[in-house]
């Protein structure tokens, strides 16, 4: 099936609205059109091509990505910060500098639901990163449903702040131009920069993942006067985090994707105030296998998905409204001394304490208990390990309370925010052989 192409549909419905506004430079939806049908003339290359993208997030990655769907190409973002960055190598054209766009504009033919849009990286938090195909109708599902989960006015105008080499930011900018509304996009999460964008650029929804809500919050974000809704994901926010948030006016919408689901699966609807991820996505299917792993199916699920269901990997409930419960990585689960302990329910509660701006958990071999459990934590104040252990055994079964916990000045996450659970004997300061 074949749809008119969304930017050229956006260009003629809403000409004059602004389509992408950097810190730099703001266009419409006019020139935007324009700029992308110049741009893939300029890249001159068949249909079904695989273009990568080396640009930096900005204006010029937008009309790099929107000129490969102009020009039936398929967009392979790199990330600029990998010293060996995949896609490139493997891609008919590279756009390294930005397009000229000074030619005449080629014509948009519409966009064929079934072909693929872009090649996608996971983030590989808990295993080597992969390439994932997305298709034009995996995201126009996915917007779609995103749009009935969280709501849509036409004056939306969603800050992104999340690395375009993701899922999570792609979607951002695919969805405004499907919507035809506005994205506001930084070239990296710097938190005065996006205070700034949320108090005095009418921003009605933001992405952010845990770590960067708590950095927005510590920078004093209180009361923005246009946000509808902070969209959190990659990860579980922790309960005090979100309640702290609700206390200076900040509503936020948790949410669960992946992406090879092509972004949301999962998300509450502004106002919801539960810990889980809210219900799926009115077009996704999300069903559990018989340990709990997290199986999902629909459009908006890759074509690379054998069978047309994912077994996401991801250890959850499902509540009776239907609401989805992410309890953690089946890979991460520590079983220790015979029973099984979630790292992010630990990492929850040592996050309670008013002196741990962050914490991580992993599981240590170990002669008596089969795993121990270790914590590292980010502290934002003096507090001891023996206070941190005495914390979390009011709040945890015995067998939960980590047997050792160290303390590091950072944890290492990916660029979108996301913690890499491998890391953490490392900036725990442990030996890891």
């Amino acid at each position: 099936m074949q749809v008119e192409a969304w930017l050229t549909r956006a260009a003629r419905r809403a000409p004059d609205r602004i389509a992408v506004e950097t810190p730099e430079r703001a266009v419409s939806y006019r020139e935007l059109d324009r700029l992308a049908g110049a741009g893939a003339r300029e890249l001159g290359v068949p249909t079904g091509s695989r273009v990568a993208i080396a640009l930096a997030p900005g204006l010029d990655f937008v009309i790099a990505l929107h000129a490969c769907l102009r020009a039936g190409a398929v967009a392979v973002p790199v990330d600029l910060r990998d010293p060996t960055p995949a896609g490139a190598p493997s891609s008919d054209a590279v756009v390294e500098a930005p397009l000229s766009c000074r030619g005449p504009a080629l014509a948009g033919v519409g966009h064929e639901l079934s072909a693929s849009a872009l090649i996608v990286r996971t983030s590989g938090t808990s295993a080597e990163p992969k390439e994932v195909p997305l298709t034009y109708g995996n995201f126009l599902w996915s917007a779609i449903g995103s749009a009935v989960a969280l709501g849509l006015d036409p004056a939306e105008r969603w800050l992104c702040t999340l690395p375009l080499v993701h899922v999570g930011g792609l979607s951002i900018i695919l969805r405004s131009a499907i919507y035809g509304t506005t994205a506001v996009v930084h070239e990296r999460f710097e938190p005065d920069a996006a205070l700034d964008a949320l108090m005095t650029r009418e921003i009605t929804l933001v992405s952010v993942v845990a770590t960067t809500l708590r950095r927005l919050l510590d920078a004093g974000l209180a009361h923005p006067p246009a946000l509808r809704c902070a969209l959190a994901g990659g990860g579980p926010v922790p309960e005090g985090l979100l309640e702290s948030a609700r206390r200076v006016g900040v509503a936020v919408c948790q949410t669960y994707g992946l992406t090879e689901a092509c972004s949301q699966v999962a998300t509450q609807t502004p106002g919801e105030r539960g810990v889980d991820s809210g219900p799926r996505l009115f077009c996704t299917r999300v069903a559990l296998a018989p340990d709990g792993e997290i199986l999902v199916s629909g459009p908006t699920l890759s074509p690379a998905v054998a069978g047309g269901v994912l077994a996401t990997g991801d250890l959850g409930e499902l509540g009776a409204d239907g609401s989805l419960r992410v309890s953690g990585r089946r890979a991460d689960t520590i079983i220790s001394g015979g029973e099984n302990v979630s790292p992010s329910e630990v990492e929850a509660a040592l996050e309670e304490h008013p002196a741990v701006l962050e914490a991580g958990v992993y599981g240590v071999a170990d002669e008596r208990w089969g795993e121990a459990v270790h914590a590292v934590v980010v502290a934002r104040s003096a507090v001891s390990e023996a206070e941190l252990r005495a914390h979390c055994a009011a709040r945890l079964a015995g067998f939960k309370v980590p047997k050792r916990i160290g303390f590091a000045q950072r944890l290492a996450r990916t660029e979108s925010g996301k913690l890499q659970r491998g890391r953490l004997a490392v900036d725990g300061g442990e030996p890891t052989s």
